[in-house]
């Protein structure tokens, strides 16, 4: 349907909710709040010299808005938090780094729990212990229970993959009690889980105890150096227990923040005040600060900041007062599950801590400056170049294609994305190309890009998000003339409109030009553009090789074990699941052959026999 602005505009309801705005090309440019939507959707479309020149940019390029209604304006800054995380918009002042806390996850969910690392809380079965700031002493902490409790570390399905293969190392070494062979009970193992749970709930005198009995057996044993290693486990038992009741104080519990910015960029420094004693700080990055001051800014930090972490302290000592105050108390005390306090401090010790902050995020926005704007240059304005250059209005997102085979025997594609200049790794797919026989890299590629947006319209009418549903600002290929038309008629026959860009390469394969339009473009291989396409086309080699030569290793391998008598497909399936190559299969004793699913003592002499003799 059709979008008319002064239609749309006319339906805005008279409640709290929150907007999205959108650009042209679909892509969510900017998520705001509203304690009325009505009065505040339509002020961005009313006097333009009211609005910040960053905001009339925004303006500009929106197509169309929707917006979602909530009951209260709280929930509003709730849903606005989350949906600015999730869709990162183009306008919204965005905390640069996604840093976030470490936690001790206990999967109670499993039969047989494990104690990881968690970088966050899940909605899940699991216990949760932290947050702390220190990642190493999680890691010492998580050895120390796996020592002690001989707590399991594999990631197997228990019980249902119980007994197909061997116990690891953990169990020769008496720090896993092997319930993947079933040598434990779940029962019991259950039992030695809950004394996890008291330890990291700071109960420490058992551990203490057991690690102390461990020491004087060993001293007995005239084993000093074993005795030493309980002696240093000792000390760290007894320094986290130290550090439990400095957390468990409730007085002095509090963040401090303050910023520095120059130009388009702006640092925030956060110190960490718990029990009286500063334990920790961190800086972040901010971007989209343009017509910003500083109360705007540290706002919109204290939305995600305080929405992507779990832990909110008692109190907040501020720089600058934040927009909309009581709002944003009233957020984070129900986050807490107690009072928060917003406070910005004039007089005595917080003041001064206030000001050391800022210190220090001045000291770090100048230490990195000048990385941060050659970081900008080669990214983000290497990607401006090229838009310059081809004559389009911006590049945000471009994606890269190539072919690989050797002489037309699994033929492979790959497709390889960048944002602003850097490599989305997560948007990366590969192509086995199904309906290509030979070496004909023309046809394969057109299979891949038919493939490639067919899948992205079929997602797109089922209102999924994906990196299927998210198209190019540009298409690059990495052929000239033959390979553009190609791309360009499979965009013909899908009704879509993407520019494509082809990389004409010189006598010995280097890029020398563009070919965009009909027309080849010469571009300067010293500017930070060509430097991106260079980064850009060797991304996309390394990618499509490196899953060909998977693909022919893995046939390698089947390819020789088809010759070995007594071996079929469930047990070749068998030796390729559990050995990493044919060397690892050479390697293996008859054994650990014979203790594979599917294998039996006379299927392991065969195939140790074919390795040997």
């Amino acid at each position: 349907m059709e979008f008319v602005l002064e239609e749309e505009l006319k339906k805005l309801p008279e409640q709290p909710g929150v907007y999205l705005m959108h650009d042209s090309a679909d892509r969510i440019i900017y998520v705001g709040k509203a304690k009325v939507l009505k009065n505040r959707v339509r002020q961005y479309f009313q006097n333009p010299a009211r609005l910040s020149p960053k905001i009339r940019k925004m303006v500009s390029n929106i197509a169309w808005f929707e917006y979602i209604v909530v009951d209260t304006e709280l929930e509003a800054l709730v849903l606005e938090c989350n949906l600015i995380k999730e869709h990162r918009p183009k306008y919204n002042t965005m905390l640069k780094d996604d840093k976030t806390y470490p936690y001790i996850k206990v999967t109670l969910g499993e039969p047989f729990p494990r104690v990881l690392l968690s970088r966050g809380q899940k909605k899940d079965k699991a216990r949760y212990f932290g947050p702390y700031t220190n990642g190493v002493a999680i890691n010492d902490t998580i050895e120390l229970l796996r020592k002690i409790y001989r707590i399991r570390t594999c990631n197997k399905a228990l019980p249902k993959e119980a007994g197909q293969d061997r116990p690891c190392l953990y169990y020769q070494i008496h720090q896993c009690d092997a319930p993947c062979m079933g040598l434990i009970s779940q029962e019991d193992y259950a039992k030695t889980v809950e004394k996890v749970l008291a330890f990291l709930n700071g109960e420490y005198a058992e551990v203490l105890g057991i690690l102390k009995e461990k020491m004087l057996a060993a001293s007995e044993r005239l084993a000093f150096e074993e005795a030493a290693g309980y002696r240093d486990l000792i000390e760290r038992v007894r320094a986290l227990a130290q550090k439990q009741k400095a957390t468990d104080t409730k007085s002095d519990e509090r963040d401090i923040l303050a910023l520095a910015q120059k130009d388009a960029h702006c640092v925030v420094q956060v110190f960490f005040e718990r029990a009286g004693k500063l334990l920790g700080r961190e800086h972040y990055h901010m971007t989209g600060i343009s017509g910003q001051n500083a109360g705007d800014i540290l706002t919109d930090f204290v939305k995600q900041y305080y929405a992507g972490t779990p832990y909110v302290p008692k109190e907040l000592l501020l720089e600058v007062p934040l927009q909309e105050e009581e709002l944003l108390a009233e957020w984070l005390s129900a986050k807490k599950g107690q009072k928060v306090t917003l406070r910005v401090p004039k007089i005595g010790n917080k003041e001064r801590l206030v000001l050391l902050a800022k210190q220090n995020a001045e000291t770090v926005l100048l230490k990195d400056l000048e990385k941060l704007t050659k970081e900008e240059q080669r990214t983000v304005g290497a990607a401006a170049e090229l838009a310059k250059l081809l004559g389009l209005p911006e590049i945000k997102r471009m994606e890269s294609y190539d072919i690989s085979n050797t002489s037309g025997f699994h033929n492979v594609g790959s497709m390889v994305v960048f944002e602003n200049g850097r490599a989305k790794k997560s948007d990366y797919r590969k192509f086995r190309i199904r309906g290509v026989s030979g070496p004909n890299d023309y046809a394969s590629m057109e299979e891949l890009l038919t493939r490639r947006f067919l899948h992205g319209q079929r997602d797109k009418e089922q209102a999924l998000q994906n990196s299927f549903t998210r198209y190019p600002d540009l298409i690059l290929m990495d052929g000239g003339k033959g390979q553009v038309h190609i791309a360009e008629e499979v965009l013909a026959k899908l009704q879509l409109t993407i520019p494509v860009c082809g990389m004409v390469k010189d006598d010995r394969h280097r890029t020398r030009g563009l070919y965009f339009n009909d027309r080849e473009i010469e571009i300067d291989t010293r500017t930070e553009g060509f430097a991106l396409l260079t980064r850009i086309q060797d991304e996309t080699h390394r990618f499509a090789i490196e899953y060909h030569r998977a693909l022919r290793g893995a046939s390698q391998v089947r390819s020789v074990l088809d010759g070995i008598p007594g071996i079929g497909e469930k047990r070749r399936r068998a030796l390729m699941r559990h050995f990493a190559n044919l060397d690892a299969i050479r390697q293996a004793s008859e054994e650990e052959l014979a203790g594979l699913p599917g294998m039996n003592r006379n299927a392991a002499k065969s195939v140790y026999a074919f390795f040997h003799e």
